[in-house]
């Protein structure tokens, strides 16, 4: 009903009224706080503030932008409590160690920035106002949880949730929070990896957020990954690598989103920084896109592998790629074009990145299948489909099941069955349960 009025005075009047009870606790806590700082510690407290928080966010994510006037009612105050319950965190971890997180109090505290951390992330995805919130909430928005995640000397005891709001601000914000990205960068990328890199499987909320923060900024802050050093631009790249080669589809789907998008955006930049990215990671990106390809457990991704590598085949026919990708020489040698040298090195380099890999296969099978790669390239169905002819003539040879490389269309099959399905039993009143019904279905 309040986000429905048109009345914006009105409409804030509103807010303010159904915030009342709330906001009495919240400034009563907040109120003695400011004289005694302890009173954050009493576990009671912290647990009203949780409820609270809760509270704001289930408001905002009804009202949406017109929130803001309860937000910045509550904004510095509730950043205030984040860093001081970051205090108390980390000061419980260094003296009883990790152990400490699972305590209520402790517990208690996390939630409280958790819903801190939500909350923005839910109003700034449903602000209408990029201006407003680039200057007036994510200054101080930054200064509280950056410093704090980065500090934080047990791993699991950084919030997840710091990426995803991440994440958030740049896909709302887009290219106006390019120079932020440094200092964001700064303080949550190495201290993450670090912290995912050591296997596919501790920590999947920090490497699933870890990832949507990266396609974020490689999607609308591109820019600022040209202004790093080239260490830490490796170390991107090494990190964008490392996602499309999970085991957790989500993050691999992401890592070749993360990495198509970063070939097309590398592919519209002037010429010296583009072909001073293929000189350098070209046949490396090729040669770990094969050993995926390759890899039984990445089947789902094939049409994403085709387009990509089709992609990279066609930069280089297309002659976008004007420096020699042989390390060898960094030149093109003279009255040759580009074109011609780069496809067969490429051709080469691919041939004997499946011959060492596959000594099983004649010259004559590895031949024929790089020429297809190459003619292929403007047809992705048709590149797909020779890329699967030939990985189910590795399977033949070493007697493995090779039904997985239908998945794909399996997967569709039984997604458009569902749906057909389900459209059958909504023309029948009551064949679905009403959870069941679309929320437009419910309102005729």
């Amino acid at each position: 009903m309040i986000s429905a009025s048109t009345d914006s005075q009105q409409q804030e009047q509103l807010i303010e009224k159904y915030m009342q009870l709330p906001n009495q606790v919240w400034d009563d806590i907040i109120n003695q706080a400011s004289k005694n700082v302890d009173v954050l510690k009493d576990e009671e407290a912290v647990k009203q503030l949780g409820s609270i928080l809760k509270t704001n966010v289930r408001a905002c994510k009804a009202l949406g932008h017109p929130f803001v006037i309860q937000l910045g009612r509550i904004y510095l105050d509730m950043l205030n409590v984040y860093k001081v319950m970051s205090e108390n965190i980390s000061t419980a971890t260094s003296i009883n160690g990790e152990i400490v997180t699972r305590q209520p109090l402790i517990k208690s505290m996390r939630v409280v920035k958790k819903e801190t951390l939500k909350l923005i992330s839910c109003w700034v995805e449903r602000s209408n106002d990029p201006n407003m919130v680039l200057e007036n909430f994510i200054p101080p928005l930054l200064d509280a949880v950056l410093l704090d995640y980065r500090r934080c000397t047990v791993p699991s005891a950084r919030e997840p949730e710091v990426l995803s709001t991440m994440a958030t601000v740049v896909n709302k914000l887009k290219g106006t929070i390019t120079s932020e990205i440094p200092k964001i960068f700064d303080a949550v990328f190495e201290c993450t990896l670090d912290m995912i890199n050591k296997d596919f499987e501790e920590y999947p909320e920090h490497r699933t957020n870890f990832f949507l923060m990266l396609q974020a900024v490689n999607m609308y802050c591109f820019a600022a990954f040209l202004n790093i050093p080239p260490a830490q631009f490796k170390l991107v790249l090494d990190s964008v690598i490392w996602a499309f080669k999970h085991t957790m589809r989500n993050v691999a789907d992401t890592g070749l989103s993360i990495l198509f998008q970063l070939l097309q955006n590398v592919a519209s930049q002037e010429n010296s920084a583009s072909q001073q990215f293929y000189h350098t990671y070209y046949t490396d990106i090729l040669q770990h896109m094969f050993s995926v390809v390759t890899d039984t457990s990445h089947t789902a991704g094939l049409t994403m592998h085709a387009t990509i590598l089709a992609y990279m085949f066609t930069l280089v026919e297309n002659n976008k790629v004007a420096v020699s990708l042989n390390p060898s020489s960094q030149t093109v040698p003279a009255g040759q074009p580009a074109s011609t040298v780069n496809i067969a090195y490429v051709q080469d380099f691919v041939a004997n990145l499946l011959r060492t890999a596959f000594p099983h296969l004649t010259d004559n099978q590895i031949k024929i299948t790089v020429q297809g790669l190459f003619n292929l390239d403007q047809d992705i169905p048709a590149f797909k489909e020779h890329l699967r002819d030939f990985l189910v003539q590795i399977r033949e040879f070493t007697g493995e099941d090779d039904s997985d490389l239908f998945l794909e269309e399996r997967e569709q099959a039984l997604k458009t069955a569902q749906e057909e399905k389900r459209k059958i039993a909504s023309s029948v009143p009551g064949m679905l349960n009403p959870h069941e019904v679309a929320e437009e279905m419910q309102e005729i």
